[in-house]
């Protein structure tokens, strides 16, 4: 058992949500998401769920058809890697996801019903970070929606934003934010400044760095003028 634990200890990955994915590739990115897999010591890992999304479905849809070949090409060539790949079988990321998707759901309600917070692929992105964890699997989702970052990063806030979203008033049915808590999540433009930092960009000339997140931002990326800005001053 100590064998296996220390195994599990030196693994680590990366989590996709089929948002995050879409940004890169609608950004012509995917070159420079290859290359940072050639620097980082573990694996880029996506749900059967967010394949369906990104890869299975729009294969069948001729606007998509493209930006679904890219992936694929991703996949094949073993970039990314389904959750099997670690030996976690699929019917058991379906039923954490179905037990997250019920209580993240549940945790609001407006005049008319429940609010949707999570989708279904990013449900199962937080169900394999969850059983990734519990095997001591070292993790990170990244997720560009908005709702659910903040479900796990600031819950707090979440009635606002509601509110502002749906036009109509919000109340909180419970407080069962603490279970969120525990996943660590990014952005593709964080993962992006990590590629810039390492020089895996492909533009070498100009303010790199503030195209490269406004790029994101206006295709899929959920972040401020003021992140942008922080990010930008870190450096």
């Amino acid at each position: 058992m100590a064998k296996e634990d220390t195994k599990n200890n030196s693994k680590k990955a990366i989590i996709f949500d089929a948002g995050a994915l879409i940004s890169l590739s609608m950004n012509g990115l995917l070159d420079e998401l290859q290359r940072l897999k050639g620097i980082f010591k573990g694996d880029f890992l996506i749900t059967e769920q967010v394949k369906y999304e990104i890869i299975d479905k729009p294969l069948k849809i001729k606007c998509f058809e493209l930006e679904a070949l890219k992936v694929q090409q991703l996949f094949e060539e073993g970039i990314l890697k389904t959750a099997e790949s670690y030996g976690i079988n699929n019917s058991l990321i379906k039923s954490k996801t179905e037990e997250i998707m019920d209580m993240a759901n549940n945790l609001f309600m407006s005049s008319r019903d429940r609010v949707s917070m999570v989708h279904l692929g990013e449900a199962s992105c937080l169900a394999l970070s969850k059983i990734l964890s519990d095997k001591n699997i070292e993790n990170v989702i990244v997720v560009d929606e908005r709702t659910t970052r903040m479900l796990v990063e600031k819950p707090e806030n979440l009635k606002d934003l509601l509110e502002r979203k749906l036009h109509t008033n919000i109340v909180l049915v419970k407080k069962d934010f603490q279970y969120f808590k525990e996943f660590k999540i990014i952005r593709s433009a964080e993962l992006m400044y990590v590629a810039w930092k390492k020089d895996l960009i492909d533009v070498k000339k100009g303010e790199v760095l503030d195209a490269l997140l406004y790029a994101l931002k206006y295709k899929g990326c959920s972040i401020s003028d003021e992140e942008i800005n922080e990010i930008k001053r870190i450096n």
